[in-house]
């Protein structure tokens, strides 16, 4: 059975920092893409970062440079770091890792940032 652990989420002030990290066990996490999504109105998950197994990296439009995510793949984790947060950003943040028709989601790590 995958798991996927995520840690990181918390409270934070408008225009401070926070970095969130998953960590996937028994799987070959170098073949997988991984990413961060967040609920949306009217959809069920939008895209905050994903990278992809060959290291190509996208975001949300949302995140207009505040965000980062890398990947360590020796420790089967991502990471996801996150500048400037301002009080839109409050959200649950589910990491997901997937490769082709396999998809796995983490239970979700909460940030808040009070306006």
């Amino acid at each position: 059975q995958v798991q996927l652990v995520e840690s990181g989420g918390g409270l934070v002030q408008a225009g401070g920092s926070l970095r969130l990290s998953c960590t996937a066990s028994r799987i070959t996490f170098s073949d997988f893409d991984v990413g961060w999504y967040r609920p949306a109105p009217g959809k069920q998950r939008d895209l905050v970062a994903r990278i992809t197994h060959n290291n190509t990296t996208d975001y949300g439009d949302f995140v207009k440079g505040r965000f980062t995510i890398s990947r360590d793949n020796a420790k089967n984790t991502v990471s996801l770091q996150m500048n400037n947060l301002i009080p839109n950003d409050t959200a649950d943040y589910y990491c997901n890792i997937q490769r082709g028709k396999m998809t796995y989601w983490g239970r979700g790590t909460q940030v808040t940032v009070p306006s």
